[in-house]
């Protein structure tokens, strides 16, 4: 039996089997097992990091969320609204027929919002959904 570099687990370590033809005299005694063959831990292979428990905190914890006040849009082009509140640091915009028709909004520039939710001044987190009720110009 032939071991090239650890590459056969308990070749060199003495496993209690001494193999077929092999004289026990050609085992080493006192030399150390064979390297693990973990990927982390081979030469030249970079460190895997773990993520950590459930239970447990790391240092870079979250912050709490930046609050902002809504701006008012009311009475606003449903689209000028829409870039308001984006400027305002408001991505997640949602929008629905005031009528109460259940119509699309598919050019939002011949709407106009008559209501906002959450009301203007409030100060909410800026991954809040702010929802604009908008209607056609001239209803």
């Amino acid at each position: 039996m032939l071991c090239l570099s650890g590459a056969l687990v308990g070749c060199a370590a003495g496993n209690g089997n001494s193999g077929a033809g092999e004289p026990a005299a050609a085992k080493q005694p006192g030399t150390a097992p064979p390297p693990s063959t973990s990927p982390a831990s081979a030469p030249g292979t970079p460190e895997v990091s773990r993520a950590p428990s459930a239970g447990s905190t790391t240092a870079a914890s979250p912050k709490s969320p930046v609050k902002v006040r809504v701006p008012k849009v009311v009475g606003h082009n449903h689209q000028t609204a829409q870039n308001e509140l984006q400027a305002a640091g408001f991505f997640m915009l949602a929008e629905k027929d005031a009528t109460g028709q259940g119509r699309m909004l598919l050019w939002d520039r011949n709407w106009v919002v008559v209501r906002q939710y959450p009301k203007a001044g409030a100060k909410v987190g800026t991954g809040t959904t702010i929802t604009l009720y908008s209607k056609k110009i001239g209803e």
